[in-house]
């Protein structure tokens, strides 16, 4: 859409925030499926907030407590929805090296991913019952011209007549905000959290990622685009591992990327949260088709998982752009105004 071309990657031309236009299924059978997973919703908040806080006094029973109440409803949430296999392929960098065999993250482990849906957060829980983390940074400027390069987007070809002619209004490529500490958070408020950008500055405490996962009983999940896209491109990560000790071979790799929606299948990517009970309209335009879902899962050995943005493009096969969540923050303001 031209109105939104402003925040077209002007070296890509991607637009990697705008949400593609969702297509119509069965409304019945969306009620069913939707309802289902409230239930699962439901019984997950029983199991992991209720009798998990009761079982805090002796830590091993909490774990299994858990691990019943997220791993295996998460498991059957993904069933239900459709999503009745989820097939993974190892990477190898070296050609003619043999792939490791199994890919396990123990506690205390970072697993590093990129963003476009609250699907990978589900089979993420699934498969390790990790940790969520959320960044925390200070609201971006109104205006960062003065840190920022101007840029611009024209479609066409540079003839000078037609379309060429017609180029998008320059707006800034917002520069980073330093993320000042994370947060810890359950499975429920990392779902409601897609899509969204860092939280502001607020009296709770913050905890650096080093002390999250040291402390840690299990594995720990770090989206270092800081919100999501609409899968068609890797934004610019955040400064999100500054100040960790963590070595670079340390770093577990975890990448997912959704296939295109396609006449007949939504689009799996949410990339634009609700304002209210997000993403609850999502799920339901998920639920509508009756076909199978299917989503592609990749990952790096633990022995060669380098932090590389670049590599982790390539594992995807994505192009990077030049936006940040700095920029999605400006997108969802004037999407929001425009509506």
């Amino acid at each position: 859409m031209e109105k939104f071309s402003s925040f077209r990657d002007p070296g890509t031309g991607i637009q990697p925030f705008l949400a593609p236009v969702a297509t119509t299924g069965t409304a019945i059978v969306a009620l069913i499926r939707t309802a289902v997973i409230i239930v699962l919703i439901s019984i997950h908040f029983v199991f992991v907030h209720v009798i998990g806080f009761l079982c805090r006094p002796v830590p091993p029973l909490q774990d299994v407590i858990s691990w019943l109440g997220t791993a295996l409803l998460a498991r059957l949430a993904l069933y239900v929805i459709g999503f009745w296999s989820v097939p993974t392929e190892l990477i190898v960098r070296k050609r003619g090296k043999t792939p490791e065999i199994k890919w396990n993250p123990r506690a205390g482990d970072l697993i590093v991913s990129n963003w476009s849906s609250w699907i990978e957060v589900l089979w993420l829980a699934y498969q390790y019952n990790p940790l969520f983390v959320l960044p925390v940074a200070n609201a971006p400027a109104a205006s960062s011209a003065r840190d920022a390069s101007a840029i611009s987007y024209t479609p066409g070809r540079k003839t000078g007549t037609g379309s060429a002619a017609i180029s998008s209004f320059d707006r800034v490529l917002s520069s980073p905000e330093a993320i000042r500490g994370f947060r810890q958070v359950s499975l429920l408020e990392i779902i409601s959290s897609t899509g969204n950008t860092p939280s502001a500055l607020s009296s709770a405490p913050l905890r650096s990622l080093d002390d999250i996962r040291r402390s840690a009983r299990r594995p720990v999940v770090v989206f270092p685009e800081c919100t999501t896209s609409n899968g068609r491109g890797l934004l610019r990560f955040a400064d999100v591992f500054d100040g960790a000790s963590v070595p670079t071979k340390g770093y577990n790799i975890f990448l997912m990327y959704t296939i295109p929606p396609t006449p007949s299948q939504p689009s799996l990517s949410h990339s634009v949260p609700d304002t209210i009970l997000n993403p609850l309209r999502h799920l339901f335009q998920i639920c509508t088709c009756l076909s199978p879902q299917s989503i592609s899962i990749r990952q790096l050995p633990l022995s060669e998982s380098p932090s590389s943005q670049l590599f982790i493009a390539r594992m995807g096969k994505m192009k990077r752009v030049g936006f940040g969540w700095e920029d999605k923050y400006a997108f969802l303001d004037f999407y929001r105004g425009r509506r």
